[in-house]
Formats: structure tokens, C-alpha cells, sequence
């Protein structure tokens, strides 16, 4: 997919180089995603700014550079899902997870045949869904709950559009996938919504993540730059309307209409302060964010996409979420 970014940040990472931001500065990257609107609202209402920070917001679908440039020091932020840093952290680095900004609920899931009741049902079947993606990572764990592994059904890889044509179709007899697919599947006349992220409250998370070095040289900046968050979620309850079209332009590609922002937004629901502080927990007794991660770090290591050996401490850092 095209980004605004993608050929500048290879640029500098093929040449090693590293652009710090200065005091009083933060670059943020992130995919075009609905739960990441309240960036710009913070940003176009002047939040950021008034609470001390200027944040500079790119959008860059390319997970690898992205996540690449991160390390590199070319910007200081990236938004993602919890699942999903730990696949591209190298042997001996490691990053911080400072704020959790949105929770999907309802937003993905799995669409069945309805003779399909259960995840155990699907044992033998085929199932549609896009490797490596958090549509596996959902999935793994629902089977992991189960008592199943991947070996107990038929894999067939492909994107979470593609899952939800297939299924459709009638070429699977299961996909993983998120909305408008999930809908269109379940609604189909051989289908239903087997399970959805509803279920699963915390299992697909997005969060913020900053390496060690930006975690202990940008402490005021990143404080900051929570509490312009939780300003913006204040700002979504009072001026709905407002917001969406402040945050569908923002985002912009296929959530640039705001009729299709609102319709997406309904899938998923922002984390204030109080949603934060219950999500992280503290360091003595950690909240669903560390369930979360330990089970991406056991089903991501076990199919060998995580080269880094670590723990969800050594990721979870509970100093930033009361801003």
C-alpha cells in the first residue's frame, strides 16, 4: 500500500541514519486505522500544544519500516497492536508500552457456516485468514482456549478482505476477519458471527510503544502527550460530530468520509484514563495488557516470528498513563 512516508524512511534506514527530536518534540507513526482519530483531534485542537508537546503525526502502512524507524530513532512513537511489536523487535532491543488508545469490540471476529457452534466445531475445516496478522493472533488464541492449535484445522491464508469474500463464496467454511467483511459474512445466508472481539474485551488492543531510550529522555513529553489523549476523548463525548469529521480528515483513505469513519468507529471503543489505568494495572498487579502479551510473545514464538527473548515486563512500562 502506498504511504507518506514509506520510500523517505527507507532512505535513512538503508543509510543508518537517525533524525532525534528535539525537548519538546514527538514523531508519531501509525497505520490508517479508526482508532487512532483522536490523535488529530488533539493535534487540530491545539491539545498537544497546550499541554507542552509538539507531535508531528505521519501515517505509514508499511509495518516493517515503521516499526524499523522506530529503532532507528527517525521517529519516537508508533501505534499498533499489542500482538504485533514483539515480531519485529531485534535480538537485544526491546520497547516500552506507554498508553492504550483503543480496544476493538466487536470490530473483528470469526464468521462460520451456521452448523459451525463452537471453536471446537471447526476441527477439520477450512479457515480463511491472513498469516501473521492479528486476525492469527485472535484466532490462536481462541484455539489455544479451546485446547486446539492450528494443526486441528486447514489453513488458508490469505487478507481479511479476501477471508470475507471467501467465506461468502463458500470456498471456507470459517474466515477471521474484521468489518465491513465480518458483517457482510455473518449476515450471509449460510453464515453467522461465531465470535467477535466483543467476547474477548483486551485481546486486541491498540497501544503506543516507544523505545527505552525515548521512554527516559522524553518522560515531560510523553506525559504530555497522554493527557492531550485523554483531552481529545473528552473533547469526542461533548462534540461527536465535530470530531468524527475532524478525525475522518485526519485519518483520510478509506475512513476519509466520515459516514464511513462513524460506522467503523462503532466496532471498537476509545481508552480514557480510568480504561488505562484498569488495562495496565501496576507493576504488582498487572491488568489484562500483560494477559495479552504473554499470550502474543507464546504464540508468536512458537511459530518463530519473535527473535527477541522477552517477558511482557520487560515491555510494559506503568510510569506514563496518569499523564
Amino acid at each position: 500500500m502506498l504511504n507518506r512516508l514509506v520510500g523517505f524512511a527507507a532512505i535513512g534506514l538503508a543509510l543508518g541514519l537517525a533524525w532525534p527530536a528535539g525537548a519538546g518534540t514527538l514523531r508519531l507513526a501509525h497505520s490508517t486505522w479508526v482508532g487512532y482519530g483522536p490523535f488529530y483531534i488533539a493535534r487540530d485542537k491545539g491539545f498537544f500544544k497546550e499541554e507542552g508537546v509538539d507531535v508531528d503525526l505521519t501515517i505509514m502502512e508499511d509495518t516493517p519500516a515503521k516499526m524499523g524507524a522506530l529503532q532507528a530513532g527517525q521517529i519516537d512513537l508508533v501505534a499498533s497492536t499489542v500482538d504485533e511489536f514483539p515480531i519485529y523487535m531485534p535480538p537485544g532491543k526491546t520497547l516500552r508500552y506507554i498508553l492504550a488508545v483503543d480496544n476493538s469490540k466487536g470490530g473483528d471476529g470469526i464468521v462460520a457456516r451456521k452448523d459451525i457452534k463452537s471453536i471446537a466445531d471447526l476441527k477439520g475445516k477450512k479457515v480463511a485468514f491472513e498469516t501473521g496478522s492479528v486476525s492469527q493472533f485472535f484466532f490462536d488464541a481462541m484455539l489455544k482456549e479451546a485446547g486446539m492449535s492450528e494443526n486441528d484445522v486447514e489453513v488458508v491464508n490469505m487478507t481479511a478482505t479476501d477471508a470475507g469474500v471467501a467465506f461468502v463464496a463458500g470456498q471456507v467454511d470459517a474466515a477471521v476477519t474484521w468489518e465491513p467483511a465480518l458483517s457482510q459474512g455473518a449476515n450471509s445466508a449460510n453464515g453467522h458471527l461465531l465470535l467477535s472481539s466483543a467476547d474477548k474485551p483486551g485481546l486486541i488492543t491498540d497501544v503506543v510503544a516507544v523505545t527505552p531510550e525515548t521512554a527516559a529522555t522524553h518522560q515531560a513529553d510523553i506525559k504530555a502527550f497522554v493527557r492531550a489523549w485523554y483531552r481529545a476523548l473528552e473533547f469526542i463525548k461533548t462534540n461527536p460530530d465535530e470530531a468524527n469529521q475532524i478525525m475522518a480528515s485526519g485519518v483520510g483513505g478509506w475512513l476519509a468520509d466520515p459516514a464511513v469513519f462513524k460506522q467503523t468507529l462503532a466496532g471498537i471503543e476509545y481508552l480514557d484514563k480510568n480504561a488505562n489505568n484498569t488495562f495496565f494495572g501496576s507493576a504488582a498487579a498487572p491488568g489484562q495488557i500483560s494477559k495479552t502479551l504473554g499470550y502474543a510473545l507464546d504464540i508468536w514464538s512458537e511459530k518463530g516470528r519473535i527473535q527477541a527473548k522477552v517477558k511482557p515486563d520487560d515491555l510494559i512500562d506503568y510510569g506514563f498513563i496518569g499523564g
